[in-house]
């Protein structure tokens, strides 16, 4: 039998529904009835289609191991086509040799480096940029480029112009990204042991099963409740604001 006829017949076997199972794994549908009909084309790769059949096998009370193995044979990570490419005739590569120094280019990049420091430590001490010295550097210094500084509120994290989270899986968990509207954005699968880092220039909101079993770090801290243990919804925005 397959892999998908194996989780369809313990599925039917246990009496649970494609939806029960969606709501225990937290897998959307569609991807479920796809890896039943032996179709991986929704897991978004390898590694996400072993997490969800995992997931699935344990839901429906059976055994991933030989599934994991099975399907390890039948999507190699390496072709045998792909590996003798490797072996193949390789292109010379082209040594350039070193030429001198551009003394304009340097001394360009010495002086906006030297305007970049000094115009951070202008925004670090007064939280907003001075306007003579803006002009200064903009009729003196045309050709001085000035780093994207992010203006520094009061409370804001070291990301406040993102939002940076960091998981690490102590037993197997899901996690689930939308828009603060509902829009979905994606959805990951980590086993127990694994660890995970995303970035996003925009709040969002994070579902997560089994937070029990997770260190969660967002921007530098733990937003979890104490003792929480069933799947929760945190609103992460910039600045460092959770909720």
């Amino acid at each position: 039998m397959s892999i998908g006829e194996v989780l369809a017949e313990a599925r039917s076997r246990s009496g649970l529904t494609v939806t029960e199972v969606s709501e225990r794994t937290r897998i959307r549908e569609t991807i479920i009835c796809g890896i039943e009909r032996d179709s991986y084309a929704g897991c978004g790769g390898d590694f996400y289609a072993r997490g969800f059949i995992r997931a699935i096998a344990k839901a429906v009370g059976t055994d991933p191991v030989p599934l994991i193995r099975d399907y390890d044979t039948a999507h190699p990570a390496l072709s045998a086509g792909a590996a003798t490419d490797l072996h193949g005739p390789v292109s010379p590569v082209r040594i350039r040799r070193k030429g001198r120094p551009n003394v304009t280019a340097l001394l360009a990049l010495a002086l906006a480096i030297a305007v970049g420091v000094v115009f951070y430590q202008l925004i670090s001490a007064t939280g907003q940029v001075p306007r003579r010295f803006s002009e200064q550097v903009a009729s003196g210094r045309r050709h001085a480029v000035l780093p994207r500084t992010p203006t520094v509120t009061a409370g804001a994290t070291p990301y406040a112009h993102e939002v940076v989270v960091r998981l690490t899986a102590i037993g197997d968990c899901w996690v689930e990204f939308t828009t603060p509207r509902g829009g979905y954005l994606f959805q990951s699968y980590v086993v127990a042991g694994a660890s995970r880092r995303w970035s996003f220039r925009r709040a969002v909101d994070m579902k997560l099963g089994n937070p029990g079993g997770v260190e969660l770090i967002v921007d530098g801290r733990n937003p979890l409740p104490p003792g929480t243990s069933h799947p929760i919804t945190l609103r992460l925005g910039l600045h460092g604001s959770t909720g």
